[in-house]
């Protein structure tokens, strides 16, 4: 049985939340405490009113529900010496709507709609604020949750990314006939450097798209290009041969790209 904890506090008393496969539980035997007096659960359980809301929730909600045992059970109800504990009624029924626990951290639990009802008997403001405090508490699961989603899909969304940069827009390594060619277009320059082409190679691969290679380019890549323009003219003032300013500037590239992947990495982690 899949099971997991969490607690809400009403008017000063902290009530345990278990769900299980789904369903949440409150302890019943916590939100006792807010009661005047000498009660225990058994007080509530044995009378009528009780007993013919808990089989109207089973009818709903479990159809292996014991009537003939509960009919046996609802018969003495309001009886003087009529007392059924928790685990017996369970055990009688084969109720689901309620289950008791030894041990430490064990107690009497009922599903949530038996414990708001639970609660009225307590007192009607109990129960108000009962109602109120697992609302929050189910609101602010349902935001965590959302941020989870987001989070999780932020880093689906960068691995693909990332998987699309390794295999399709890493900077290339320059062949000896890119270094050897002359450039007249310091622009066309950068963009063999940056991806591995002229624009006129990239139109010519891509009748049919609009715009220009610079067009296609990834956030990253167009900050690398900025940083290489700038560098380039540096470098060309310093009068750097061609071949050598390729060289350097593919190398700056790769770095810079680099570095780009592993902050956006370190961001999502």
């Amino acid at each position: 049985m899949e099971q997991t904890k969490n607690k809400i506090t009403i008017q000063g008393v902290d009530v345990e939340i278990k769900n299980l496969n789904s369903d949440d539980y409150m302890s019943l035997t916590d939100m006792l405490k807010a009661k005047d007096g000498e009660f225990f659960i058994t007080d509530w359980l044995r009378n009528g009113n009780t007993l013919d809301y808990i089989a109207i929730w089973e009818r709903v909600h479990n159809p292996s529900f014991n009537y003939g045992e509960f009919a046996i059970i609802r018969s003495r109800a309001g009886a003087n010496n009529f007392k059924v504990g928790v685990q017996e009624f369970v055990e009688r029924t084969n109720a689901i709507s309620l289950f008791a626990s030894a041990g430490r951290y064990g107690g009497t639990f009922a599903h949530k709609d038996i414990a708001f009802e639970f609660g009225m008997w307590i007192s009607p403001e109990f129960k108000i604020y009962l109602v109120k405090e697992f609302q929050r508490l189910k609101e602010s699961e349902q935001k965590q949750l959302q941020w989870s989603a987001k989070r999780e899909l932020a880093k689906v969304n960068y691995h693909i990314q990332t998987s699309a940069i390794k295999e399709n827009l890493i900077v290339p390594t320059l062949t000896d006939l890119q270094k050897s060619y002359v450039y007249a277009d310091e622009a066309d320059l950068l963009n063999v450097v940056l991806f591995g082409k002229t624009a006129k190679q990239w139109r010519e691969q891509n009748p049919n798209k609009e715009g220009n290679i610079r067009d296609y380019a990834t956030l990253h890549q167009l900050l690398v290009l900025a940083n290489m323009e700038s560098y380039n003219g540096r470098l060309i003032a310093k009068k750097i041969p061609q071949a050598e300013r390729m060289t350097e500037l593919n190398e700056m590239a790769k770095e810079q790209l680099g570095v780009l992947v592993e902050v956006d990495e370190r961001l999502l982690k």
